[in-house]
């Protein structure tokens, strides 16, 4: 099977006049310029993104994408990848936190299963299109074939392809898979150049020694893919993606290359899908124009990511719980950020003298 080098396609432009614009209305409403902070800048950049001065989100989707890891045997993780399958079906019966969270705000959620170890194409719901039986054990062999990952990441593309032509036009991503931290960390090592031990947290809870124990085996697994991978420039990125990914974050990746062609602003949630972010910055850099970052996550080495990536997220409430939650509770910021820059009167509007 050949796949056409999709993600290397122009993403879709920014208007820089309508930004113009847009910040020349904020600084006309009735308060002082920039007294509202961050508030201010979301709405700017979203009306840039949209190229209209009043931005607006009708459609917003909430797309959770579960795969499984191969280097749970190794002990990474405090729960069995058994929780992987029983919080999938916990998404589509509304008892998740992402999925209460989506209900309230009329976020459309749609969840799409990449490769559980286990079988479970039974739960209805969910969007079954499994790769593979879930990644590979990256500490001794590549996460994934290079065909795996070129599906893993096309499978993200089509889910937002179709949610595009369902009228979505504000894209948050979540996920789900036990073990995708150490994922996250050994992308994040490799794509930054730091080591490993530098973004590896609790994940799920592991502590003490589970946590030393934890940092040596993605210690390993980073040296073997650095061995592994020949590449440079995208082909290295790519690389990384097969050696130590998951399916999910492939296709959460993919998922953000196709939302940035298509001219959809993408809300970034955690860890997880921080690394995504970063991942796909390094296979088309233009991709970066179409983040905007929910929150700050108390999984260690968040920090880090966001740096690479110049980010600085709304919130801050030490969530590290995944699933797209965090972008879920920052997605109500972002509405009432438009709707202030929508609905507040101008100086003129207000017959409000703004000058001494």
């Amino acid at each position: 099977m050949t796949h056409t080098n999709w993600w290397a396609q122009p993403t879709a432009k920014v208007s820089k006049q309508i930004q113009t614009q847009a910040q020349e209305r904020q600084n006309q409403l009735t308060k002082p310029q920039g007294s509202l902070g961050r508030l201010e800048n979301v709405a700017v950049q979203l009306a840039a993104l949209q190229g209209q001065v009043k931005p607006q989100i009708n459609q917003p989707y909430m797309l959770v994408f579960a795969a499984d890891h191969g280097v749970v045997a190794q002990g990474v993780s405090a729960f069995p990848q058994s929780v992987t399958i029983a919080m999938l079906a916990n998404f589509v019966e509304g008892g998740a936190a992402v999925a209460t969270l989506c209900k309230k705000q009329d976020v459309k959620l749609n969840v799409i299963n990449c490769g559980t170890a286990t079988e479970c194409s039974d739960i209805p719901g969910i969007v079954h299109k499994p790769i593979m039986l879930g990644t590979n054990d990256f500490s001794v062999q590549a996460a994934m074939s290079e065909e795996e990952a070129l599906l893993a990441l096309t499978l993200g593309k089509e889910q937002v392809d179709q949610a595009q032509a369902q009228g979505c036009d504000f894209l948050m991503l979540g996920e789900m898979g036990i073990g995708n931290t150490s994922s996250a960390s050994c992308i994040g090592a490799l794509l930054l150049g730091v080591e490993v031990a530098q973004l590896t947290g609790a994940g799920t809870g592991v502590q003490g020694d589970a946590l030393a124990h934890k940092k040596n085996v993605l210690a390993a697994s980073v040296k073997r893919a650095q061995n592994a991978i020949n590449g440079t420039g995208v082909q290295y990125a790519l690389q990384v993606l097969q050696q130590v990914g998951g399916l999910e974050i492939a296709a959460i990746t993919g998922a953000y290359l196709r939302a940035a062609q298509l001219g959809i602003p993408c809300f970034v949630d955690g860890f997880i899908t921080t690394s995504a972010a970063l991942l796909a910055t390094h296979i088309n850099p233009a991709v970066r124009e179409w983040f905007l970052f929910s929150h700050h996550s108390a999984e260690y080495g968040h920090g880090q990511l966001l740096d690479a990536l110049n980010a600085e997220p709304l919130l801050h409430l030490d969530m590290r719980l995944g699933e797209g939650s965090g972008a879920a509770v920052a997605y109500a910021t972002v509405q009432q950020a438009l709707t202030i820059h929508n609905n507040m009167a101008t100086f003129e509007e207000a017959a409000v003298a703004n000058k001494s």
